[in-house]
C-alpha cells in the first residue's frame, strides 16, 4: 500500500464518529502483529523509540535521524497507518520543519509536535515546563510549512491539562487550531469534567494520551470527539519481560524445550512473512 492510501485511512479515522485505540508498536514485527490483529492505527512513541533504539530512558537523547530511521523500518515492513510522537520536533521551529520533512519521507501517516520545553534545562530539577504560546504557535506554523503531502496529519500536542490547567489547555488548543493543525493531542486529562470542558470549545478531532479510569470508555470518548486514545505502551514492556525471563531461564539451565511463552514456529513464519519470501525465492532464485 502506498503512503497516500495509509494517510487517507488515518484521516478517515479522524473524520469518523468513533474513538479507536491504536496498537503501541516499536519495530517491524510488532507492527505486523498489530496489523494482523486488526488495529486501525499503529503508534510509535518517542519514549518507546528511546528504549528500543538506545536502551535509554525517555530523556530526549534520541536523535531525529535515529527516530526517523526506525519509523521507516516499520513502514517498510507493514501497511498499517503509523502515528508517531515527534516530541518537541528536536529543536526550535526550524528543527520542527526539518522533522516534518524527515518523518514524511519515512512514511508516517500522522505525527504530533508538542509545546513542552525539551530537553530539560539546567537547573530545572525534573520539573516539566511548557513553552510560551507564541513559541508553540511558531512550531506549529513551521510544522505545517514543512508538510509536502497534504494527507499527512499534523497534531498540535500539549500537556497543559496536567501542568498549567484546563484554561491554559483551551487557550493553547484554540491557538494551534487557528494555525491550521489537523487535530489536538491532549496529555494529562484526569477526569471527564476536564475533557468535557475542553472538548466543547474545540472543533478539531482530539487525540488523547495518558487518560485513565472512567475517561477510557469508548462510547464516552467518541461522544466528545476523541478519535484516537492511547492506552500506554505495555507491549514493549511485555517484550522486555519475555526476553528477560527467557534468557534467565536459559542461563539457569532450563532445557529449551521447557521454556514458557516462546512463539511457535508457525507464528514466527507469519510475523516474518516467510511465505512471501519463499515465493520470491522460487521466482527469482530458481534456475
Amino acid at each position: 500500500m502506498r503512503y497516500k492510501e495509509r494517510r487517507e485511512k488515518f484521516r478517515a479515522v479522524l473524520a469518523g464518529d468513533k474513538c479507536v485505540f491504536p496498537g503501541s508498536i516499536f519495530d517491524p514485527i510488532s507492527a505486523r502483529i498489530a496489523e494482523d490483529l486488526g488495529f486501525e492505527i499503529g503508534m510509535f512513541a518517542g519514549s518507546v523509540a528511546s528504549h528500543t533504539v538506545l536502551g535509554a530512558p525517555d530523556l530526549i537523547v534520541l536523535t531525529l535521524s535515529e527516530f526517523a530511521q526506525q519509523a521507516q523500518r516499520i513502514n517498510r515492513a507493514t501497511d498499517i497507518p503509523l502515528m508517531v510522537d515527534a516530541d518537541h520536533g528536536y529543536g526550535n521551529a526550524l528543527n520542527v520543519r526539518r522533522t516534518i520533512e524527515e518523518l514524511e519521507m519515512a512514511g508516517v501517516s500522522g505525527l504530533s509536535i508538542e509545546d513542552t520545553e525539551l530537553p530539560q534545562k539546567f537547573g530545572s530539577n525534573g520539573k516539566i515546563n511548557l513553552l510560551s504560546i507564541d513559541e508553540g504557535i511558531g512550531k506549529m506554523k513551521a510544522a505545517i510549512s514543512g508538510r509536502q503531502d497534504p494527507n499527512l496529519v499534523i497534531a498540535g500536542r500539549t500537556s497543559a491539562p496536567a501542568i498549567t490547567g484546563v484554561g491554559d489547555a483551551i487557550e493553547r488548543a484554540l491557538a494551534y487550531e487557528a494555525i491550521g493543525v489537523d487535530a489536538i493531542f491532549l496529555v494529562g486529562i484526569k477526569t471527564r469534567d476536564e475533557l468535557d470542558t475542553i472538548a466543547e470549545r474545540l472543533s478539531l478531532p482530539i487525540i488523547l494520551g495518558s487518560a485513565k479510569g472512567d475517561v477510557l470508555d469508548e462510547d464516552y470518548l467518541s461522544s466528545r470527539n476523541v478519535r484516537i486514545c492511547l492506552k500506554g505502551h505495555q507491549p514493549f514492556a511485555a517484550a522486555v519481560h519475555a526476553v528477560y525471563t527467557t534468557l534467565k531461564s536459559i542461563r539457569e539451565g532450563v532445557p529449551v524445550e521447557e521454556l514458557k511463552g516462546v512463539a511457535s514456529p508457525d507464528l514466527m513464519k507469519k510475523v516474518t512473512r516467510a511465505e512471501k519470501y519463499n515465493v520470491m525465492a522460487q521466482e527469482f532464485l530458481k534456475k
